[in-house]
């Protein structure tokens, strides 16, 4: 998960040798990188008992090379060492670790702060008092539809029932304002307000995310990612919710014209990452592909030298090859759109977004179509054999490339 538009009052020294200057802005400090990120998602595992049709890394089955509790451990030294603002914590399922709560417990006596998401099985009576009880942490409760309908085609029967009753027991417990975080797409766009409804009927703070062609969402991005109509209502939705946060999701919403808070600003490899649940380092959670690898933490130099030396990281911070994008009278707003969006449907990185709000992607994405295009496959799918994948649609057969 992206930074919740984070507010930097004192930026680390940026890895490129050029120092700031008053004149730079804090997006061009951000792009050439700083010498530790200022969050990362951590996916303590790959188990999962949900098998969500749009899963970014394709998770249910738990990988048996997975780090141990003293690898991780070591991770949170370093991270703190870095001073690492917070880590978000996913998956999988991260609670379906047997070390999950020894995990947060020490994070938090080493001073990292823990955000994570859970799809609520597990938030029972004890555990949500225990996560009640803990300094440093935050909670997102993960739903696709304001009503187990719409929901549960994503993300499988009982599976909104059970993150309600989550919803109840951190309440219940006195946990405070927890986070109800959801992916847009074309089926539950119309219920913004709906969900909304539900953080206030908890006190809850909403978070709303991009849906991404990453993982299981290779297969269901073209059915599931909203319409061009859509797009416009998503955002001037989030125009009139400046509460609602979207982790930098949107940005390429911003050629519409007035510009989303936050940074907009693809931050992958300059300010986040992703740690998955074997120590392999990726510039960002969306793009779990060997093309997008940087290190892995068991290296030498562990994460402090894939950071701040891999050859991946080290290219994303420098000024990139002149796209189509650049030439757009929109480019300073939406900064080309999504790095992970259009790895996954075939496009160049210098390519428009493939939701380009201005429609820039469309003859690109015929041209694929037309010529038989394949797209590239993600690195890993831990999908468990014999669990149906949810699908509130009927999926079309997905032509893939392998690099």
């Amino acid at each position: 998960m992206p930074p919740e538009n984070p507010v930097v009052t004192a930026a680390r020294p940026a890895v490129s040798a050029q120092p700031p200057t008053a004149t730079r802005s804090l997006v061009e400090e951000f792009k050439e990188g700083l010498d530790a990120p200022i969050c990362l998602t951590w996916e303590l595992t790959y188990a999962c008992n949900l098998s969500c049709v749009h899963c970014l890394s394709s998770s249910g089955r738990r990988d048996p090379r997975e780090l141990s509790t003293e690898e991780c451990f070591a991770v949170i030294d370093e991270l703190e060492r870095l001073q690492v603002f917070y880590v978000n914590i996913g998956g999988g399922e991260p609670m379906l670790r047997p070390d999950f709560f020894e995990i947060l417990e020490y994070a938090a006596a080493h001073h990292v702060g823990v955000k994570f998401s859970t799809n609520g099985t597990f938030i029972d009576c004890a555990a949500a008092e225990r996560l009640a009880s803990m300094d440093y942490l935050d909670i997102q409760i993960s739903i696709d539809g304001a009503d187990a309908d719409v929901n549960d085609a994503v993300r499988g029967e009982g599976s909104f029932a059970a993150a309600r009753t989550a919803m109840d027991h951190l309440r219940d417990a006195g946990f405070g304002p927890f986070k109800i975080s959801l992916v847009v797409t074309r089926h539950n766009v119309d219920q913004l307000d709906g969900f909304k409804a539900i953080a206030d009927e908890y006190g809850a703070q909403l978070r709303v995310t991009r849906l991404r062609p990453s993982g299981r969402g290779v297969d269901s991005w073209e059915q599931l990612h909203p319409t061009q109509a859509q797009q416009r209502q998503l955002y001037h939705w989030l125009l009139d919710r400046p509460d609602v946060l979207t982790g930098d999701s949107f940005f390429h919403l911003s050629a519409f014209g007035e510009s989303l808070p936050g940074l907009n600003l693809c931050g992958a490899g300059r300010v986040v990452c992703l740690i998955d649940p074997v120590g392999d380092v990726y510039a960002c959670p969306f793009v779990i592909h060997d093309e997008f690898l940087a290190g892995n933490v068991r290296d030498e130099g562990n994460f402090t030298r894939v950071w701040r030396e891999s050859d991946l990281f080290t290219s994303l911070r420098e000024p990139g090859a002149e796209g189509a994008c650049t030439s757009c009278g929109s480019y300073d707003a939406c900064q080309g759109g999504c790095m992970a969006s259009k790895f996954f449907v075939g496009l160049e990185l210098t390519d428009p977004d493939p939701e380009c709000v201005l429609g820039n992607a469309e003859p690109l994405l015929a041209s694929l179509g037309a010529s038989g295009g394949t797209v590239p496959v993600p690195s890993g799918d831990h999908s468990r054999p014999g669990v149906p994948v949810p699908s509130p649609v009927t999926l079309r057969p997905t032509r893939r490339r392998r690099h």
